[in-house]
């Protein structure tokens, strides 16, 4: 039965954080990016580069969300507080991928745009992994993901196997995706990237929402409890 109940826990906490992370990393639309200012590049290199911006996204997320949130609340910022502060910008950055996609196509562009003569190490890690692929949205989502986590310690090993669990497949997704950015661009192109996407962004809008209404809750139940008492 216990188990039963942590397998639920753990699988609730895998999908959630993986429609959060899926819709801020979008790895399909990234990859087309990426093959744009990797053209220059061997399938060799490309496939080195796409092995190392996979390791490297999947350690920030990871640490996004193990330690984002214990960071914040040393400096004095509450659990409820974080979690509305933190939904509430997912849910601003959905909005913004749902109205203005075409901006933030631009602004990939621009920061994935690494100088040619640089070597496959230096850019793997920047430009391509911060700020390109688990830019600052990103690691706002996965700090965000992390301060949703349960109260109960019972949960809180499930919900945490459940969160890495995602973040390692959003890392592999994105691996695999610039490895075979070139097959990427054939089979789904730019338009159908852009469909994808919006749906994407419309559950990301979701996530927030309930990491926020999460806050909310946490702030607001127990002055409710109180005053019936």
């Amino acid at each position: 039965m216990l188990a039963s109940v942590g397998f639920e826990a753990a699988l609730t906490s895998f999908l959630l954080a993986l429609s959060g992370l899926f819709s801020i990393v979008n790895p399909v639309g990234s990859a087309l990016i990426f093959a744009q200012v990797t053209a220059t590049r061997s399938q060799g290199e490309r496939a080195e580069l796409s092995r190392r911006i996979g390791f490297y996204a999947a350690l920030v997320m990871l640490a996004a969300l193990w330690a984002g949130a214990p960071i914040l609340n040393f400096f004095g910022v509450s659990l409820a507080a974080l979690r509305i502060a933190g939904g509430l910008f997912v849910a601003a950055s959905a909005w913004t991928l749902l109205s203005a996609p075409e901006t933030r196509e631009a602004r990939k562009h621009a920061e994935a745009a690494p100088e040619s003569r640089e070597n496959l190490a230096e850019i793997a890690f920047f430009p391509l992994t911060l700020p390109f692929t688990t830019g600052p949205g990103t690691i706002a989502v996965a700090i965000a993901l992390g301060a949703n986590r349960p109260s109960e310690p019972a949960d809180l090993a499930a919900f945490f196997v459940g969160a890495s669990l995602a973040a390692l497949a959003i890392a592999g997704m994105v691996r695999l995706t610039y490895g075979s950015s070139d097959r990427v661009v054939t089979l789904i192109g730019p338009v159908r990237a852009r469909v994808l996407g919006r749906l994407s962004a419309f559950l990301l809008l979701c996530v927030g929402t309930q990491i926020t209404v999460n806050g909310v809750t946490d702030v607001l139940g127990p002055l409710l409890t109180t005053q019936r008492i």
